[in-house]
């Protein structure tokens, strides 16, 4: 997981998420109570297709941050094939860190403190975030899970996060290279560290989740869409899949099916991480 340690809710029911409802299976999460709204930014509301964006800070349809995260919404669709959707998410964006921390620790006491939150439900796609040094990356990485829970019946939790992971990257490098976890994965991979798809698949809840398994998510989601034409196709395929059906099945068993070797390939993939193109990625 990047620094920015923005967090998506699941839905599963655990006794960390007292107050969270299970919906299904799927990594959403629901309040069994709405939140009080005091305290949530209100003064600015900007509108901008499936976007929303209620703040105290002044902002415009022309303001960087709304036109990146619309731009965004045109490169998730077209990169994954999911439809654009009119459920809108919707973007608290508090004017710092206090105020931000404040309501949060109110409205859900029993979360973690983290620098961004994806909450969903049937009510509401919302997402929580303060305006600070790393807002651009956070924002995009929590709109990304809004995008994704618009458009599909649900998402596993390790594919979730793992693209998340990948449309966080800002900057316009086509091949969306997460630096930091390009050269962390190529470290593990000589210390030994081999992938496990399958034991990714089992993680339930955000809480079992590990940095190397961020890494290992995003390094999936980046193999998938970029290694070939055909591997390509298989991700966007299951994607489609969920979008009529909340359990297609196992992706990992499509995999083994389709891609002999596709540990190992992955891991030639990893490795291949140490080149020229994977500086020019922004952060």
């Amino acid at each position: 997981m990047t620094d920015h340690s923005a967090l998506h809710i699941p839905r599963i029911l655990t006794p960390l998420r007292l107050g969270l409802l299970t919906l299904a299976v799927g990594v959403w999460g629901c309040a069994t109570q709405s939140p009080t709204m005091s305290g949530l930014p209100s003064r600015y509301s900007v509108s901008s297709d499936q976007l929303v964006v209620l703040t105290d800070i002044e902002m415009t349809k022309s303001d960087p941050l709304i036109l990146e995260l619309k731009e965004l919404r045109n490169q998730v669709a077209e990169t994954l094939d999911v439809p654009l959707e009119e459920r809108r998410v919707v973007v608290y964006l508090f004017s710092n860190e206090s105020e931000y921390s404040n309501y949060m620790s109110e409205a859900y006491p029993d979360l973690p403190p983290r620098r961004a939150f994806f909450i969903g439900s049937p009510a509401e796609l919302a997402v929580y975030a303060f305006n600070g040094d790393q807002v651009r990356v956070d924002l995009r990485h929590e709109y990304t899970h809004g995008l994704l829970h618009a458009g599909l019946k649900a998402v596993p939790l390790w594919l979730d996060e793992g693209i998340a992971e990948y449309f966080e990257v800002t900057g316009r490098d086509p091949q969306r290279v997460n630096v930091e976890h390009a050269q962390r994965l190529s470290t593990a991979v000589q210390n030994g560290w081999r992938p496990d798809l399958r034991r990714l698949e089992s993680l339930e809840d955000v809480a079992e989740m590990h940095r190397l398994d961020y890494q290992e998510s995003w390094a999936w989601v980046h193999f998938l869409l970029h290694e070939s034409p055909d591997t390509q196709m298989l991700l966007i395929n299951y994607l489609n899949d969920l979008r009529e059906n909340p359990d297609p099945g196992s992706l990992a068993d499509r995999i083994e099916s389709e891609m002999p070797h596709a540990s190992e390939r992955l891991l030639s993939y990893v490795s291949g991480f140490f080149m020229p193109h994977a500086t020019t990625a922004s952060f």
